[in-house]
């Protein structure tokens, strides 16, 4: 199943999601919808519990980024708050995830499931840009905001056509040049996005040390993603009692993802520790803030009265 958003899932061909061939014998006993939707055929508990936790993770991941939309916008000034090294690996893990779901030929629904996450991606670094610009400026400029606006329903376009292009150009390939080739240069893609996702923590750690603040993130965006990469975690294991193959090859061959993953997950419980040290630093400039407002009517007062 396609997850760009940890890694090395958007390319793990050897997992429990394959296209049906025409050698394959038919699915009796499968489950209808995960064979219609998935076109894997699922006749036990444990893979059928295993495609289940893996809709989650992948629902978990396609939430993630909307809470830091909402909070970016509320804001005004995500600038401060994102680290930009973190949305540029961030989109970077994205696009090669993509890459390796085009090379190995995965389900149009992973490819789309892909497309959407680059989407988001944009959307969250369009907004860094623009409030960077805006804030930067010393005068408005309305340009900007049509500019931006004209930027994202561009963006928007293309992505909602890419889909279609691609899966219609994936039916016209030759099958085993793709099993080959493509499936080699997709796992290459897998690992490059692994890289990207642990390395895109890293500059949002610093950031927030450097500030001593978390002020301007949102917390969702990492626990929904700590959620995502625990529930992958998960359906992995869940599957290893149904294998009829060596259980030591299966973990073997699925190691690398599942380091990633881990990896991403435990990177970001420092993240949320940060959210919890620094909750207080919050708190404190919030209640000065709140002292300011109420001294600075008094301070007006004294100075009238000194004029008289």
């Amino acid at each position: 199943m396609a997850h760009p958003r940890f890694p090395g899932k958007s390319i793990d061909v050897a997992s429990n999601f394959s296209y049906l061939t025409v050698s394959r014998p038919l699915c009796v006993n499968g489950t209808p919808w995960i064979l219609y939707l998935l076109e894997e055929c699922v006749d036990n508990v444990w893979e059928y519990w295993s495609v289940v936790i893996g809709m989650i993770s992948m629902l978990c991941f396609l939430l993630s980024t909307f809470p830091q939309v909402y909070e970016a916008h509320r804001n005004g000034k995500v600038e401060e708050a994102m680290s930009f090294g973190f949305l540029l690996f961030l989109f970077s893990g994205d696009l090669t995830s993509f890459a390796g779901c085009y090379l190995t030929s995965q389900l149009p629904i992973q490819i789309v499931t892909v497309i959407f996450y680059i989407f988001t991606d944009t959307i969250l670094i369009s907004q860094f840009l623009y409030y960077k610009i805006k804030n930067s400026s010393p005068r408005k400029n309305p340009l900007l905001k049509w500019l931006c606006f004209l930027w994202l329903g561009l963006a928007t376009m293309v992505l909602l056509a890419l889909p279609k292009f691609l899966t219609d150009n994936s039916a016209s390939l030759d099958i085993q040049s793709t099993s080959n080739k493509g499936r080699t240069s997709g796992y290459v893609c897998g690992y490059l996005s692994s890289v990207f996702y642990l390395s895109s923590r890293f500059p949002q750690l610093h950031k927030n040390f450097k500030r001593q603040s978390t002020e301007g993130t949102s917390y969702l965006l990492f626990a929904l993603a700590m959620m995502g990469n625990g529930t992958y975690g998960l359906s992995v294991m869940v599957v290893l009692p149904s294998l009829k193959g060596s259980r030591r090859d299966f973990l073997l061959k699925h190691l690398p993802w599942i380091i990633g993953s881990l990896g991403v997950l435990l990177l970001d419980l420092f993240v949320t520790v940060q959210f919890i040290l620094y909750r207080k630093n919050r708190s404190k400039k919030s209640s000065g803030q709140l002292k300011a407002a109420e001294v600075e009517p008094l301070l007006c007062e004294e100075e009238e009265l000194s004029v008289f």
